[in-house]
């Protein structure tokens, strides 16, 4: 038996000024689209924008229902959206913020299905995806790819396609 250590890489910025000025514009694209989010049982309203390589972006919010099992994430939605709008165009970066009646200041990640939606996504491209997230107000962290938050992750070159 051998033991093993992961290390996971990330930055940390403790005000959204700190970040890159197109990230910036990413995240303030966030924030507006949680205000759109349909949250009435959680009062949990999350907004996410994707940069794509063409310079688009695409922004969703999470869309509930009274079934919890039958509504998306806003990562999903965005994420989703951009690949049917634009299928052959790579994602460059995702930024998730929230918008809360607690003003959360901690950086929310995405959780564990929209981290396994973002490795496909990464898997399908060939190319890793900047991810950005934070709470309604403080710090925010970026990591460089899916790797560093799913890091024993599961995609189709796992799968035996012979």
């Amino acid at each position: 038996m051998k033991h093993k250590n992961l290390t996971i890489n990330y930055t940390e910025s403790d005000t959204i000024s700190e970040l890159p000025e197109a990230d910036q514009l990413l995240m303030q694209e966030a924030i507006k689209s949680a205000g759109k989010a349909y949250a009435p049982y959680s009062g949990f309203s999350v907004g996410a924008a994707v940069l794509l390589s063409s310079g688009k972006i695409i922004t969703g919010n999470n869309q509930e229902n009274a079934a919890y099992p039958s509504g998306l994430c806003a990562e999903r939605v965005a994420l989703f959206a951009a690949s049917a709008l634009y299928p052959d165009v790579k994602i460059d970066t995702i930024v998730v913020t929230i918008k809360t009646a607690h003003k959360i200041t901690e950086p929310v990640s995405p959780c564990g299905a929209c981290r396994q939606v973002i490795a496909e996504y990464e898997n399908r491209q060939n190319q890793k995806i900047k991810i950005i997230f934070s709470g309604e107000t403080g710090k925010s962290i970026t990591v460089d790819g899916i790797e560093n938050l799913l890091p024993i992750i599961f995609n189709s070159r796992k799968m035996n396609k012979e």
